[in-house]
């Protein structure tokens, strides 16, 4: 399986949202923290399935939830940089696509 890592910024997207969703009905927190896991595991299985978008990241939509998982690959290893919702701030973690490939290290001669 393609080995994958989330962004900081995305972990505490998926927390705030899955504490949302069980402060609004007991039990469904852990039905979204659920599909988020299906979701990655999807991805990590078959990374290329779902489209190329033009700013370089993939977008896998979560199904029972307003959410769907950003993520790019790069040389190999998947990088989850949102769980993003589906109505707001769209495009919000553009910049995080920087930071999630890792940097080249400069060799001293």
């Amino acid at each position: 399986m393609t080995p994958i890592s989330i962004l900081h910024e995305a972990e505490i997207e998926l927390w705030e949202a899955v504490q949302f969703y069980e402060n609004r009905c007991a039990g469904l927190g852990l039905d979204f923290e659920r599909e988020i896991k299906a979701a990655i595991e999807l991805i990590q299985r078959s990374p290329g399935r779902w489209p190329l978008r033009k700013d370089g990241t993939r977008r896998y939509l979560i199904h029972r939830f307003p959410y769907f998982v950003v993520y790019l690959i790069h040389k190999g290893h998947v990088w989850i940089i949102a769980f993003a919702h589906c109505r707001r701030k769209p495009g919000y973690w553009s910049g995080r696509a920087r930071r999630a490939e890792p940097r080249r290290r400069r060799r001293r001669e």
